[in-house]
């Protein structure tokens, strides 16, 4: 999850990418730039992992007293595990499929069940979502975390799962409600509220919209059965906390240019720079802290 702010956000549609290569070095140089891509991802991924661990599990607790014990599940956007893994452990008689576009997500997947002993409980299925849905038998349980927001036409998707879900199974949808927050609102230096003029210009490029998923939902046949929204804030590692928070400005970092005031800008440059005085590193007071939405629904 993704996650996964992100994340999650986050995993199916993150990956996506197309093949139009003039010439066979274009293709090689393509697909090394999407190999790095899909590394930085996987890194970021599984750092989100590390530090909203709690609050995965706490979703999946409550998800756990809705579900009963689902034997076949999906995980659609799998990305580098987190939730194929965290609903092997709290399903444990299930067996899981871990769904992606990303081959390169999959197989290290797949290297970290073998690695974590769930190689004979978890299977990695490469499919994107955007062209067809794949032959998956009849499943109990679908776990879609800040995937659906991506899909091209969401509405097909949910129809798809619609018709893969057993007739008592259930779908789990999972979206951050805004980009993480990380810094304290004054720095002790330049102007307050950086952190949220930098989300009013993520916002501004869609980096934190997601639509509310009850009526498409509805309209591809399903009830709403819950819906609850999983709040967040954590400041045990900050040295994680500093890795997340650089992740997001370094990404954000060329659109701010033309929105940020010079000092805003050169503020942004210090907590990057891990040389400054001022950089992110060397800072205790940072908080992870933002929110979930988590739809859950049947079959009527």
């Amino acid at each position: 999850m993704t996650s996964h702010h992100t994340h999650q956000h986050q995993h199916q549609h993150q990956h996506q990418h197309q093949h139009t290569p003039s010439n066979h070095q274009t293709h090689q140089t393509h697909q090394t730039h999407q190999h790095s891509d899909d590394a930085a991802m996987a890194e970021m991924l599984d750092r989100d992992a590390q530090a909203l661990k709690g609050h995965l599990q706490e979703i999946l607790e409550w998800i756990k007293t809705l579900a009963g014990t689902p034997e076949r599940i999906l995980d659609v956007g799998a990305g580098t595990g987190t939730g194929t893994f965290a609903l092997a452990h709290t399903f444990p008689e299930a067996k899981v499929t871990a769904l992606d576009i990303s081959e390169y997500m999959l197989d290290r997947l797949a290297a970290s069940a073998t690695h974590h002993g769930l190689a004979g409980r978890v299977t990695t299925r490469q499919a994107d979502l955007d062209e067809s849905w794949p032959a998956l038998g009849e499943l109990d349980l679908i776990w879609a975390a800040s995937s659906m927001h991506h899909m091209s036409d969401a509405s097909r998707t949910f129809s798809d799962i619609y018709q893969s879900l057993a007739p008592d199974g259930l779908l789990v949808v999972v979206e951050m409600d805004s980009l993480p927050r990380y810094l304290p609102d004054d720095l002790g230096w330049g102007v307050p509220g950086l952190e949220q003029r930098c989300h009013d210009v993520a916002a501004a490029w869609g980096w934190n919209a997601h639509p509310d998923w009850r009526p498409a939902l509805e309209q591809a046949g399903f009830t709403v059965a819950e819906q609850q929204t999983f709040s967040y804030e954590q400041s045990e590692n900050q040295q994680l906390i500093a890795d997340a928070a650089r992740s997001f400005l370094s990404r954000t970092r060329e659109s701010l240019n033309d929105h940020l005031s010079a000092e805003d800008l050169s503020t942004v440059d210090q907590l990057l720079d891990e040389r400054a005085p001022h950089s992110l590193s060397k800072r205790t007071d940072l908080l992870m802290r933002g929110s979930r939405t988590v739809w859950v629904a049947r079959r009527k």
